[in-house]
């Protein structure tokens, strides 16, 4: 049996350059990322290491991922499905498939940690829990 080299830094950059390029062509998902992202080399940038630090454990990102997405109040549990979809489907293309399940699992978990956070429950689509955000409006 093969072993796959391991991931690096070169793999993740090249999965989140890929990722996002069908992101932003996607009709669901391009516009949300379009209204937020300004600085798209910036962005992947940061993407890039914040993928390094999940999945190598580099430690290099310096961000808040749940006030980010708190800022975009449209946001739905579809969105974070179809978001993982993506995901799922370009890992599958880009990395060899122990790589590949890693990180559609750290994604998956991810995303159902920022749903909650968000107050959505990512068992209904769209459908919010019911419980006030912290800092969020009433």
């Amino acid at each position: 049996m093969d072993t796959p080299p391991p991931l690096d830094e070169a793999a993740l950059a090249r999965l989140v350059d890929r990722f996002y390029a069908k992101v932003r062509r996607d009709p669901a998902l391009g516009p949300i990322f379009e209204g937020a992202v300004h600085d798209w080399d910036e962005h992947l940038q940061l993407l890039t290491d914040f993928w390094s630090s999940v999945a190598l454990g580099t430690r290099r990102f310096r961000g808040n991922p749940m006030a980010a997405h708190r800022a975009l109040p449209s946001i739905t549990t579809a969105h974070f499905s179809h978001w993982l979809a993506l995901w799922n489907e370009t890992t599958a293309e880009e990395l060899p498939p122990a790589h590949a399940q890693a990180l559609r699992q750290y994604a998956a978990r991810i995303g159902e940690s920022l749903q909650y956070g968000l107050g959505l429950d990512p068992r209904r689509q769209g459908r919010p829990l019911g419980l006030p955000v912290r800092g969020g409006a009433d």
